[in-house]
């Protein structure tokens, strides 16, 4: 496996004065997804656990429903970068290839960017009907233990990290990268290899909360997402919509909760003009 660490010389400037030293720094290479010898996204990724973001991008993203649908995940070092081979069993690729070709549009149509749009604001999938409930402690807790699995980032101080909570559990799984879609789909493929039902916990993520990570998680059917940093209006909206419940800005024993505040047992809120 390529190591997703890189050691630099830099030139640190400190208190008690200057010195050329070196730092680790992660990793970041041109990761390719294809599917059926065709590149179908590029993306700029920490080369590991390729295999689980291969897998994960194309559950995410409505490619296949299940891991079953993937004959095969091969991954290739070109040396510029890397080349992810998936391969569709009959019934996927057909579905995919139709896709393809929908979204193909004739060069220069002032319209052809429509579809590509409406890909990008895709239906979210609803989960308005989970009942799974988690505590004010359990919210804190999770970051904390998500931040005990963040090894890449320990030693870089530049990568997100996506973790799965289960009350009672912990953080089950947990995966790194320098991108946040990224991370959570990796965290996706992992959790589909392993067997873990994205129903049964919550997706814990280092980063903000924009549209995109509302829509993996729900692609997940995870009910309710937790970040350290504050969503976008945009996030907000379509949780609400979904019945997803997204937990952010968590600092120590404080957090906010943006929608569905029914599945956090907490103190009852007061209103503050």
């Amino acid at each position: 496996m390529t190591s997703p660490l890189s050691k630099v010389l830099r030139t640190a400037q400190r208190m008690d004065g200057t010195r050329i030293a070196a730092r680790i720094l992660p990793k970041e290479a041109a990761v390719a997804l294809s599917y059926g010898g065709t590149t179908h996204a590029v993306m700029m990724a920490t080369p590991d656990d390729l295999d689980d973001f291969a897998l994960g991008f194309s559950l995410t993203e409505g490619i296949v429903s299940s891991p079953e649908e993937i004959e095969s995940i091969s991954v290739e070092d070109l040396g510029t970068g890397f080349d992810v081979q998936i391969r569709l069993k009959d019934a996927a690729n057909k579905r995919f290839e139709a896709r393809r070709r929908r979204l193909a549009g004739p060069v220069g149509c002032g319209l052809c960017g429509i579809e590509s749009i409406e890909e990008a604001m895709r239906e979210v999938r609803s989960v308005a009907g989970n009942p799974l409930r988690l505590t004010g402690q359990d919210i804190v807790r999770s970051v904390e233990l998500l931040s005990q699995k963040q090894k890449l980032h320990k030693e870089t101080g530049a990568v997100h990290a996506a973790g799965f909570y289960v009350a009672g559990k912990g953080i089950v799984s947990a995966r790194e990268d320098v991108g946040r879609h990224n991370a959570l789909d990796k965290l996706s493929g992992a959790l589909a290899k392993a067997g873990i039902d994205g129903a049964s916990g919550a997706v814990v993520i280092t980063s903000r909360v924009s549209v995109e990570m509302v829509q993996k998680a729900a692609a997940l059917e995870s009910p309710i997402v937790i970040a350290v940093s504050a969503p976008t209006a945009l996030a907000v909206s379509t949780a609400e919509q979904s019945g997803q419940t997204v937990v952010a800005l968590v600092r120590g024993n404080e957090f906010d909760i943006f929608t569905h505040p029914e599945r956090i047992e907490i103190g009852a809120a007061k209103h503050v003009a």
